[in-house]
């Protein structure tokens, strides 16, 4: 076999567009690039998030991500964030502070997401969807009990 064929296959993420374009934007963290791609990846061929784009954040030394979740709505801001790497309320506070609705997406090794919504204040949570149904059976147990 000469060497040619026994190179190893090319690296398909390093070779990617959008993978290029995050790098170019010159962070530093190639950690956060990659977690920044990964999410890129699930947003528009898993979510099928609309114009979605890296943008530099300077003050995080980190690519954050804006896009729509469908067409026509509001634009939303992601920082993707590997698990490994720690944040401080300061930092999110200069996301936050530009008012527009944003979600923290931490980034395992595995490749796995778990997205977490942060807003300005605090938010009331929805109430479970069958809460009155589980007072009854709350009520049935007590009665079958005594």
């Amino acid at each position: 076999m000469d060497e040619a064929n026994r190179a190893d296959p090319p690296n398909w993420i390093q070779q990617h567009a959008v993978y290029q374009d995050l790098m170019h934007l010159d962070v530093g963290d190639s950690a956060q690039v990659y977690a920044a791609f990964l999410v890129y990846m699930e947003l528009t061929e898993v979510r099928k998030w609309k114009e979605v784009v890296g943008v530099s954040w300077p003050e995080l030394q980190a690519v954050l991500l804006e896009g729509r979740e469908k067409e026509g709505e509001a634009v939303q801001m992601i920082y993707p964030l590997p698990s490994h790497r720690s944040i401080k309320h300061r930092e999110l506070r200069t996301i936050l502070d530009r008012g527009v609705p944003m979600l923290l997406c931490a980034v395992a090794s595995d490749s796995s997401l778990v997205y977490q919504r942060l807003c300005d204040g605090l938010l009331t949570p929805d109430p479970p969807v069958e809460i009155q149904d589980q007072g009854r059976r709350q009520h049935r147990k007590r009665r079958l009990q005594t």
